[in-house]
C-alpha cells in the first residue's frame, strides 16, 4: 500500500477529506492517505511541501503560486474550492478601532510571512488605496490561536482570517469584525510535490477522483449542515450561509487565472517576475 500524507487547515472547507478518510475510501486504490493538520496555514504548508514533510496540500491559491514562483518544487493539480474566500478583518474586542480606514499604518497580525493572512493584507491595502510600503506593518502570531491571545494584549492591531472560522470568536469574544474582503480568485487548490508527481502520478489522480466524487455530492449529504455546525462549533444559520456561498471544483486553474493571480502578486511586489503557467500547473 502506498503511504502518502496530505496537509490542510483544520477548517470546515476540508470536511470532505475527513469523510473520505474516515470511510477508508483510498484503501480501495491501495493508498494509505494520512491527513495532517496545519493550524499555521499556508506559509507552514509551503515549508512542509518544500521539506518533503507532506506529499500534497490543500492550500490557498495565491500563497502556493507565490511559493512555486519562488522555487517551491510543487505544482497545482486541481482547484479544490472555486468560490472566493471571505476574509474577515478583525480587531480585539477591547480595541478602539471601529473601521478599516482607521487601520492604515497599523500592524497586521499574520500567521507567518508568505501566509494567506500576510498576502491578503496587501490585497486589502490595495482595495483601500494605501501605500503598501508605508502603510503596512506586520506582527507574526503563528496561527489563529496566537491572534486570539495576542490581539487583546496589543500584539498586532488587526487580523485577517476566514470569516466563518472566526465567527464564534466574534460572537463570543475576543474578536470584533469591522470589515471583510474576498479573494479575487478561487480560494483553495490542491498542490502536490514534483517528487510525488514524478514517482506516482497515478496515485495522485486516484486521490483526486475519490475526493471529487465526495465534493460533487457534498451539499446533498443528509444532515451535512448539522455535522458542520457540531464539528466546527458553528451556528446553524452561519453554516447555511456558508454552504450557499461555497462551491467546490473538480477542474484545474486555467492559464488565464494563473496569469491574473501572478499579475496581482507582482503588482503588490510579492513576486519579482511571472513564470509560465506550465511551471505552476500539472496536467494529467
Amino acid at each position: 500500500m502506498k503511504n502518502l500524507i496530505i496537509g490542510g487547515v483544520p477548517e470546515h472547507f476540508n470536511l470532505p477529506w475527513y469523510l473520505t478518510l474516515r470511510d477508508k475510501e483510498y484503501h480501495a486504490k491501495d493508498i494509505n492517505l494520512r491527513w495532517r493538520d496545519f493550524p499555521g496555514g499556508t506559509g507552514r504548508m509551503c515549508k512542509a511541501l518544500r521539506n518533503g514533510e507532506i506529499d500534497l496540500a490543500v492550500i490557498l491559491t495565491e500563497g502556493i503560486i507565490r511559493d512555486i514562483v519562488k522555487g517551491n518544487p510543487s505544482k497545482i493539480v486541481q482547484i479544490f474550492v472555486a468560490s472566493p474566500l471571505l476574509w474577515g478583518i478583525h480587531v480585539a474586542e477591547n480595541s478602539n478601532f471601529s473601521s478599516v480606514e482607521e487601520l492604515k499604518g497599523t500592524h497586521a497580525a499574520i500567521s507567518r510571512f508568505g501566509s494567506g493572512s500576510h498576502l491578503m493584507a496587501y490585497v486589502n491595502a490595495e482595495v483601500m488605496g494605501w501605500d503598501t510600503e508605508q502603510d503596512l506593518n506586520f506582527t507574526v502570531v503563528n496561527n489563529l490561536t496566537g491572534a486570539l491571545e495576542g490581539l487583546p494584549r496589543g500584539e498586532g492591531d488587526y487580523f485577517m482570517w476566514e470569516k466563518f472560522t472566526t465567527k464564534p470568536y466574534v460572537d463570543n469574544g475576543p474578536l470584533r469584525r469591522i470589515g471583510e474582503v474576498p479573494t479575487p480568485w478561487p480560494c483553495f487548490v490542491i498542490a502536490a510535490t514534483n517528487k510525488i508527481l514524478e514517482k506516482d502520478a497515478d496515485a495522485v489522480r486516484d486521490i483526486l477522483d475519490i475526493i471529487n466524487t465526495t465534493t460533487r455530492e457534498f451539499k446533498s449529504i443528509p444532515s451535512i449542515d448539522t455535522m458542520i455546525a457540531n464539528r466546527y462549533k458553528q451556528k446553524p444559520e452561519d453554516v447555511t450561509e456558508w454552504l450557499s456561498l461555497t462551491e467546490w471544483s473538480q477542474q484545474n486553474l486555467t492559464e488565464n487565472q494563473v496569469d491574473i493571480i501572478q499579475g496581482q502578486l507582482k503588482k503588490l511586489d510579492l513576486i519579482d517576475n511571472k513564470v509560465q503557467a506550465d511551471s505552476i500547473l500539472h496536467s494529467f
